[in-house]
């Protein structure tokens, strides 16, 4: 049974900044929906504060706030706790050094990354069904082929790539010679999968060799990746595109030092848009790190026959605070309800993947600026454009491939989930709400 959700009222809730008085007690007994709507005027009141640079009344709105959200409420309430630490997070960051002291101990442990990651593979159908598509989709454009390579860009899951192995070994024609390069910036993660993909490949007797390149996005040398001549090349990309839009901004401020960001632009929310900025070869000159129009020609340059990218179906990258608060405000309601629906509101690992893994990307969209804002979700039709200019065609999702995602969403037994088709692509569905697309692509030459 689907919760009520908080999503249809936001539109009902005013952007005007307005001072509020001091906490009141009658506060602690509005009912559920009340307070939902409450804590959303509160916090938008308070990113208009923060904006406006008046630290004051966004103290005293962040006092009232905290007198009703909780980490373990209902869905209003705990994404209120985590959009609260946000926004303090980003008015502590004028002050460098007091920010630094308070989180000089901070430390999340790699184990403790990979949980969170398999905690929210588990919980959510979303990168299941990325995964269905995406091998489906790599079956086909591979048809009959003998040497395939496939590069994933974001190796962190093994399942995907065992799924794989299994189909791969019932062909009619005998299995390929597979080669997967795995991409992650953690040897630990990559070790894992080799040591699971090596030992099934062995099982089904398939020519198999894992090619680890220890690596961020931004900094990945294509000669590591090893693509040879007579191999077949797919490439997967699962929620890793949108972070080299950081280094779009960088260009920007390296052609232009007159751009430079002042602690009270940091706290107003300045960040030139990134439909402006210049990504030239020449605006990287003194960077080793790419930009998405770089990393993008660079894939083409591999001629890859099919490649498939997973990304959030939000619009997160925008150039002001309040855009990016509201728009995350939207999406994020909708994945804190998928849980809320799915999970009880006591589990560890549901409280684990909310402050983890939602809770430090709001805070990044919310409280980060400049290559440190790395999740700049964009939405599908972005993508079509930035995958045409870098001379990319499309390439439509088969109806195969759907039939199967469809199944595992109807699996979850929530009608919650939902999925539709755009333009030969899929959007997956929180109700009406898309959360995630998944879309084909191969380089046109």
């Amino acid at each position: 049974m689907v919760t009520s959700s908080p999503l249809p009222y936001f539109s009902m809730m005013s952007l005007s900044p307005t001072t509020l008085g001091s906490p009141n007690p009658w506060l602690r007994e509005l009912k559920s929906e009340e307070r939902g709507l409450y804590l959303i005027h509160l916090l938008l009141t308070c990113a208009n504060h923060v904006a406006a640079g008046s630290l004051e009344n966004a103290n005293t709105t962040l006092e009232q706030i905290s007198m009703l959200a909780s980490p373990d409420g209902d869905t209003m309430q705990r994404i209120a706790a985590y959009f609260t630490e946000a926004l303090a997070d980003r008015i502590l960051k004028t002050w460098p050094g007091l920010h630094r002291a308070l989180n000089s101990t901070r430390m999340i442990l790699v184990s403790e990354e990979i949980l969170v990651q398999k905690l929210f593979f588990e919980l959510f159908p979303f990168l299941k069904v990325g995964f269905i598509l995406t091998n489906q989709a790599i079956i086909e454009a591979m048809e009959g082929e003998k040497m395939i390579h496939i590069i994933d860009l974001n190796a962190a899951e093994s399942s995907q790539w065992i799924a794989l192995l299994q189909i791969l070994s019932a062909r009619p024609e005998g299995p390929p010679h597979l080669r997967i390069t795995g991409v992650n910036q953690k040897k630990e993660v990559l070790d894992q999968i080799a040591h699971k993909l090596i030992e099934e490949a062995e099982k089904l007797d398939i020519p198999f060799q894992f090619n680890p390149v220890v690596s961020k996005l931004e900094n990945l040398d294509f000669d590591k990746l090893r693509v040879k001549t007579g191999e077949a090349l797919a490439i997967s990309s699962i929620l890793q595109l949108h972070s080299l839009l950081a280094w779009d901004d960088e260009a920007v401020q390296r052609k232009s030092p007159l751009l430079s960001r002042s602690s009270k632009d940091m706290v107003n929310g300045y960040n030139p848009s990134p439909d402006s900025t210049s990504s030239s070869p020449a605006s990287l000159a003194n960077s080793n790190s790419m930009n998405m129009e770089s990393f993008l020609n660079a894939l083409w340059g591999l001629s890859p026959k099919v490649m498939v990218v997973t990304e959030q179906d939000s619009n997160h990258n925008g150039s002001t605070l309040m855009e990016r608060l509201l728009e995350s405000l939207y999406s994020y309601a909708a994945l804190f309800d998928c849980l809320e629906s799915t999970v009880p509101r006591t589990s560890l690992e549901r409280i684990k993947v909310e402050k983890m893994h939602f809770g430090e990307e709001i805070k990044n969209i919310i409280a980060c600026e400049g290559f440190e804002r790395k999740e700049r979700h964009e939405k599908l039709e972005k993508w079509f454009q930035r995958f045409d200019s870098a001379g990319f065609g499309n390439v439509p999702l088969s109806y195969f491939g759907m039939l199967q995602a469809r199944r595992l969403l109807q699996s979850y037994g929530c009608e919650g989930y939902r999925m539709r088709e755009e333009n030969g692509c899929v959007a997956i569905c929180w109700q009406d709400r898309s959360l995630f697309s998944i879309s084909a692509w191969r380089s046109m030459k």
